[in-house]
């Protein structure tokens, strides 16, 4: 069979999917998610799904769904209708700055339509070594420790092995002191997602002596002087989430010292082809890596577990169960974790059906986009 592939056929769907739990950051509360599918169609009639997970407000990143819709739409798919390719990594676009929520749908898509026409796992396709993952779970912002405590347990007796706590001003020490001392051997560490600025520094040290497997991204993503100053002075290591865009951002906090820990989020870095890049590069740096997650239903859910069977992901990573966010998830089965531990799909693409009915029960809004004439 021929080798190159031509895209025939472009699609956008956005929908909304209500969140069994509320979810609380140190920017704002969600209790639903409006992310981007989308669907692009070979002239075989393969079909590959990527997923734009960016947040509706510009809290994480600069991007939304609106931004990403429009930047989708007008110059990412326009640019690869029609186009021979032999490999994803040949429709990355560069000459769009930025955006790489919005790449990363469309780079996760091309990834597992290439997977499908090759009749091959998404994470084989990815070269990934391992078959299974062991997942963690992210816990948000409650009204009282009380309620975080039966979070935790929740997730425990599921169990998963690692919680991440939510972290902000007045929502720091004393939930981790708390969650510490009722789990005293869980792996446990927390995310400020940015809100700490250089005078919370020695603040930030309290936090050493409750033996945290990382911190993870305290100050704003272009501070990386402030995260190589608290990491020199402070034995649990620090994670980079929102300050690593791109490689040439990790090769920056790397000369600087800032990390330890590195989050590798697809959506974060523009899609699989660069966070396999990251990836390759930490390994190499020695730097521990794990895969983020932006709540993603279950199309980006499977591309992250894919991503994550590749060898350097030691840590456990947000891969767990589609039922901790969504009561019905887009794939069929849904993501299961089993005493915390994921199976990397073996079927070849993605791995899973994609239920195309629940998505038109559920989308807002959608788009068809075919090659000019």
């Amino acid at each position: 069979m021929s080798t190159e592939l031509k895209i025939v056929a472009a699609r956008l769907h956005r929908v909304r999917m209500p969140l069994v739990h509320e979810f609380q950051t140190s920017s704002h509360r969600k209790t639903h998610l409006d992310h981007i599918l989308v669907e692009l169609e070979d002239a075989s009639g393969a079909i590959g799904w990527g997923e734009i997970a960016s947040s509706s407000d510009p809290y994480y990143a600069p991007e939304t769904v609106e931004s990403c819709w429009h930047i989708a739409s007008q110059y990412l798919l326009p640019a690869i209708l029609g186009r021979p390719w032999n490999h994803p990594e040949q429709l990355t676009n560069r000459k769009v700055r930025g955006n790489n929520f919005a790449k990363a749908g469309v780079d996760t898509a091309a990834w597992a339509l290439w997977a499908e026409t090759r009749s091959l796992p998404l994470a084989t396709a990815l070269g990934g070594t391992r078959t299974e993952v062991v997942a963690g779970v992210s816990l948000g912002i409650e009204p009282t420790i009380d309620e975080l405590l039966t979070q935790v347990q929740q997730q425990v007796d599921a169990g998963y092995p690692r919680v991440k706590l939510k972290i902000a001003h007045d929502w720091d020490i004393e939930p981790v002191r708390a969650v510490r001392t009722a789990y005293p051997e869980l792996d446990l560490h927390v995310d400020a997602n940015g809100i700490y600025t250089a005078g919370d520094l020695e603040h930030l040290r309290k936090l050493d002596e409750y033996r945290l497997t990382m911190i993870e991204q305290p100050f704003a993503p272009r501070d990386l002087l402030t995260h190589a100053e608290l990491q020199r002075t402070i034995g649990t290591p620090v994670c980079l989430d929102e300050s690593v865009e791109t490689v040439a951002d990790l090769e920056i906090a790397l000369k600087l010292e800032a990390l330890q820990v590195l989050n590798i989020k697809v959506s974060r870095m523009g899609g699989l082809t660069p966070a396999r890049e990251a990836h390759d590069r930490a390994r190499d740096a020695g730097i521990a890596v794990w895969c983020g997650g932006m709540h993603e239903f279950g199309i980006g859910r499977l591309a992250n577990v894919a991503l994550s069977s590749l060898p350097g992901f030691t840590l456990p990573s947000d891969v767990s169960a589609s039922e901790k966010y969504y009561a019905r998830d887009l794939v069929v089965p849904a993501v299961v974790a089993v005493q915390g531990v994921v199976q990397v799909p073996k079927a070849t693409g993605l791995g899973h059906t994609v239920d195309r009915d629940l998505i038109i029960a559920n989308t807002i809004a959608e788009l068809s986009l075919q090659p000019a004439l």
